[in-house]
């Protein structure tokens, strides 16, 4: 597998596309809430790490591998990251393969063990993926956790194949021994926004990638 390394805009820009900022004075722990929210709500200044230009040219690479791999068959993407949305669409549109898109629902199971309240999450898939050419799509892969169970849940489905395809990866968070077949970018530690990927709801429809600012991302 080969990543193409492209060296991250240094632009910065505010999530309204502006340079304003917040005036409100406060005090106290209510201050610093009103100030996060205020800086949220007019724009914090983002730094842009990777534009939308570098995000385009780099999902149409990655489309290409991927039609290349798949030519002539049929393929099965699987999903079930809300931060993949905007990668796994703009992916899709330029796929040449019939291509049926999967996305994995959560069944939740309450139950005890020894006293102790335990829930279980499994993902299902309206279909069997058996003898079938699966691709997991996620928009980022930190620890790998979440995608190795899914991996083997599908694999238990016995699909003909089964690859993943991943926008950003962080490898220095890895948890687990995954390695992702397709690979838009690979980011340092650091919170991102942008491209599908959100904070409280906020900044996920931005067409381009962006670094929070400290003290918003940890509020």
């Amino acid at each position: 597998m080969s990543t193409t390394k492209i060296a991250p805009s240094r632009q910065r820009v505010s999530a309204a596309g502006k340079t304003r900022r917040s005036r409100r004075k406060t005090q106290g722990g209510k201050a610093r809430k009103s100030s996060v929210s205020s800086a949220m709500q007019e724009g914090a200044g983002l730094r842009v790490v990777f534009s939308e230009r570098q995000i385009q040219q780099r999902v149409s690479q990655m489309a290409s591998r991927i039609n290349h791999d798949y030519h002539g068959r049929t393929l099965h993407i699987v999903t079930a990251l809300d931060n993949s949305f905007m990668f796994l669409a703009d992916l899709t549109r330029q796929l040449q393969m019939t291509v049926v898109c999967h996305f994995l629902k959560a069944r939740v199971k309450d139950r005890t063990w020894h006293g102790l309240p335990l829930r279980e999450i499994k993902y299902v898939t309206s279909t069997s993926l058996g003898g079938k050419h699966v691709l997991l799509v996620d928009g980022v892969l930190q620890t790998g956790v979440t995608e190795d169970f899914l991996l083997h849940s599908i694999q238990d489905q016995e699909p003909y194949s089964l690859r993943t395809a991943t926008l950003i990866e962080k490898v220095t968070q890895r948890k687990v021994d995954l390695t992702p077949d397709y690979v838009g970018f690979q980011a340092e530690e650091r919170f991102l926004v942008g491209y599908g990927l959100g904070l409280n709801g906020e900044y996920a429809h931005l067409p381009y990638i962006a670094e929070v600012p400290q003290e918003i991302a940890a509020f």
